[in-house]
C-alpha cells in the first residue's frame, strides 16, 4: 500500500503525519515549533520526524505517493517557496518543497493553511460530498479555501480567499491593516478588538472591565449571561452575516465551513447572522447553502496537511 507524508507548520506548533493511500492518518510525531530557533532547525526537525516515521512504518520513499506541506502565507505554491510568514520570523523566501523533496526523496507541495484545511472538511470533514464549498478559517484572522467545481480554486497568482481584505463598514476594529474589514470584525483578535471598542460606550457592569480580553474571555462571559458580551458576539454575527451574503450571492456555494471561533462559539453568533442573511442574501442561492462549523476540531491541522499531499499525489499520477 502506498502512503501520503503531511506537514502542518505553525508559529506554535509542528506536525509530520503519515496516511495511508485512502488519507486514514496511521502515526504522527508533533513538537514545539520554537520559531526563533530559524527555519533550518526547524526544517531539520520536521525531516527528522519524517524519518522517523516511515523507518517506524517500514516505508522507504518509495512508498510515499507524495508529500504536503500546510502553512500559513504568504507563499509561492507553484514554486514551493515560503516568503516570510509574520508567524515564523527569518523565512525569507524558503523554497521547503524542494528542500523536502531532496532531503527525502518525495514530491512535495506546498499550500497555505486556509486551502489546505479547506481540502482537509472537504475531503474528510463538513464538506464531503459538496462540489463547491467555501472554507472560513475563522481564527486569529479571516481567510477563505475555495472548493469550486469540484477543485481547489487558488486564483491566478494563488492568493484567491483572502475574504479578510473585505471592507464591511467604514468604522470597525482593524484587520489586514484595513478598520472596518471581515477580519477585523470576524476573527479571534478583532473580536478582542470589537469588545474594546464596545467597552469604552458601554456604561453598565461587566466583568471584562477588569479582566484579560479575548474572543475566549467574551464568549465565557456571554455564556455566563453578561448581556455586554453577548452584544458583542452579536455584532460579531451581525457582521459574519454580511460576510457571508457576499460570498454567498458571488460563488453561489453549497456549504460554508466555518473553522476555529465559529466552531466553539456559533451559538452566540448564528441568531443574529441568520437574520441578516435573511436580508441580505438572495432567496435562491441562501436557500441552497448551508452554512456548518468545521467538523475536524483538534485534527484539522493533521488532516490539512495529507489533505495537501492527496491533492497533489492526485495530479501528479
Amino acid at each position: 500500500m502506498k502512503h501520503y507524508l503531511g506537514f502542518d507548520i505553525g508559529g506554535t506548533k509542528c506536525a509530520c503525519v503519515m496516511a495511508d493511500e485512502n488519507g486514514k492518518i496511521i502515526s504522527k510525531k508533533r513538537f514545539d515549533t520554537l520559531a526563533a530557533r530559524g527555519p533550518e532547525a526547524v526544517i531539520n526537525d520536521l525531516i527528522s520526524a519524517a524519518r522517523e516515521l516511515m523507518e517506524e512504518n517500514g516505508l522507504s520513499s518509495a512508498d510515499i505517493i507524495s508529500a504536503g506541506v500546510s502553512c500559513g502565507g504568504p507563499l509561492d505554491s507553484a514554486k514551493g517557496v515560503i516568503m516570510s510568514p509574520p508567524n515564523l520570523p527569518g523565512w525569507d523566501n524558503i523554497p521547503l518543497a524542494g528542500i523536502i523533496t531532496d532531503s527525502l526523496g518525495v514530491p512535495c507541495k506546498v499550500i497555505n493553511d486556509a486551502d489546505a484545511c479547506a481540502l482537509a472538511e472537504w475531503r474528510y470533514g463538513a464538506g464531503r460530498g459538496c462540489d463547491n464549498m467555501i472554507f472560513l478559517t475563522f481564527g486569529t484572522g479571516m481567510g477563505a479555501g475555495l472548493i469550486l467545481n469540484g477543485k481547489l480554486y487558488s486564483g491566478t497568482s494563488g492568493t484567491a480567499g483572502e475574504v479578510g481584505h473585505i471592507r464591511l463598514s467604514d468604522y470597525g476594529p482593524v484587520g489586514y491593516g484595513k478598520a472596518g474589514s471581515f477580519e477585523g470584525f470576524c476573527s479571534g483578535a478583532g473580536i478582542a478588538s470589537l469588545a474594546r471598542m464596545m467597552l469604552d460606550a458601554c456604561e453598565g457592569d461587566t466583568p471584562l472591565r477588569s479582566g484579560e480580553i479575548t474572543a475566549k474571555t467574551v464568549a465565557e462571559a456571554a455564556d455566563g449571561g453578561d448581556e455586554f458580551a453577548k452584544s458583542v458576539y452579536e455584532k460579531c454575527g451581525e457582521m459574519l452575516g454580511r460576510g457571508l451574503a457576499v460570498l454567498i450571492d458571488i460563488l453561489n456555494p453549497q456549504k460554508i465551513v466555518i473553522g476555529s471561533v465559529y466552531a466553539r462559539s456559533g451559538h452566540l453568533m448564528k441568531e443574529k447572522m441568520l437574520e441578516v442573511l435573511s436580508r441580505e442574501a438572495l432567496p435562491v442561492n441562501l436557500a441552497s447553502c448551508e452554512i456548518v462549523p468545521a467538523a475536524l476540531g483538534e485534527e484539522t491541522g493533521d488532516y490539512a496537511a495529507i489533505g495537501a499531499a492527496e491533492e497533489y499525489g492526485e495530479n501528479i499520477k
